[in-house]
């Protein structure tokens, strides 16, 4: 539960640095864009319970930071879903993660789409329909993948390595979630096609900030973590990945063009559940906490649900 604390009167600034950008529901109702104001002895924004004002576009970098407070009674995606054309993931993109599938680690980037339906607050319920809950001899498969996410500032098309943290508008934490049943078992033996595992509505929260280059010169430094029910169950860095983030914006600027808000998340680290002997696959109730250093944590809770109609808007928010 937020405490909302009195605001100072409204002043305006002409800067135009944001550190940690947030979208937010304010006590007033109202949706707002800002630069969360951290607490003490943290630089997780999910424990913010203010921000300053911002007015513009943080995309192409037209925009103000104003000294106007505003509270945070609930936070949102950094982005609003539609302002995000594509949603690029990477799949085995750290070779313990490979190793514990029992997949060859790969040559280069293995690529695969979500929609922007499957963005999600950093702090809500990941739904599961009654597609992807256990039926009949089919079992719920679900699983966790904390992973660092990518936010492209402008276009980028065919553009080198040197290039492309120029096209990088900054990075959060990202929850890839999922369905080992539907992205393997069922999902198109003799090779897994990732997307009916991964794309539901939902399944990619993200925040709980989008934290600016400002901060993180170098994204591959980050210590990046999971965990169920309070229990840590991936610790790794992005110092491991196999294809760093300067490697897959280029590769994935090849013939097919990034545009401003456009996203990647950048594969997971191995402790994951898929690969195990003895799998514990998420289930109703439980509680995943992914989270990358100075970027915050996304705190999320798997929930059944039974939907004849799409809880999506475009808010990103869904109503269950």
């Amino acid at each position: 539960m937020r405490v909302l604390v009195p605001l100072s009167p409204l002043l305006f600034s002409l800067s135009a640095t944001a550190l940690r950008i947030v979208r937010f529901i304010s006590d007033d109702g109202q949706i707002y864009t800002g630069d969360a104001i951290l607490p003490p002895n943290t630089t997780d924004a999910s424990f913010s319970t203010a921000a300053k004002v911002i007015q513009g576009n943080i995309i192409d970098g037209n925009f103000t930071v104003t000294d106007e407070l505003k509270n945070i009674t609930a936070l949102l995606a950094p982005l609003p879903p539609e302002a995000t054309r594509s949603v690029r993931c990477v799949g085995f993109n750290y070779a313990t993660h490979a190793d514990e599938a029992n997949v060859t680690i790969p040559d280069f980037p293995i690529l695969f789409f979500k929609p922007f339906t499957a963005l999600a607050p950093p702090n809500g319920k990941v739904p599961v329909t009654e597609g992807y809950q256990t039926q009949g001899n089919f079992t719920s498969t679900m699983d966790y993948e904390a992973e660092l996410v990518v936010v492209i500032s402008k276009k980028a098309f065919n553009i080198t390595e040197d290039e492309a943290l120029d096209h990088v508008l900054g990075y959060a934490a990202g929850y890839d979630v999922s369905h080992r049943g539907w992205q393997i078992d069922r999902g198109g033996q003799p090779q897994p096609q990732f997307s009916m595992g991964k794309d539901a509505d939902g399944w990619g929260p993200w925040g709980p900030a989008l934290v600016t280059k400002d901060v993180i010169p170098d994204p591959q430094t980050l210590n990046i973590w999971t965990k169920v029910n309070g229990v840590m169950m991936q610790n790794d860095t992005t110092a491991n990945m196999l294809f760093g983030v300067k490697q897959l914006v280029s590769f994935f600027s090849m013939g097919i063009t990034l545009l401003p808000g456009d996203i990647i998340f950048t594969g997971t680290p191995s402790g994951v559940q898929l690969g195990k002997a003895d799998p514990v696959w998420l289930d109703d109730g439980d509680i995943v906490e992914v989270g990358l250093d100075q970027l915050g944590t996304c705190t999320n809770t798997i929930t059944h649900v039974t939907a004849n109609q799409s809880n999506f808007n475009p808010l990103g928010v869904f109503d269950l």
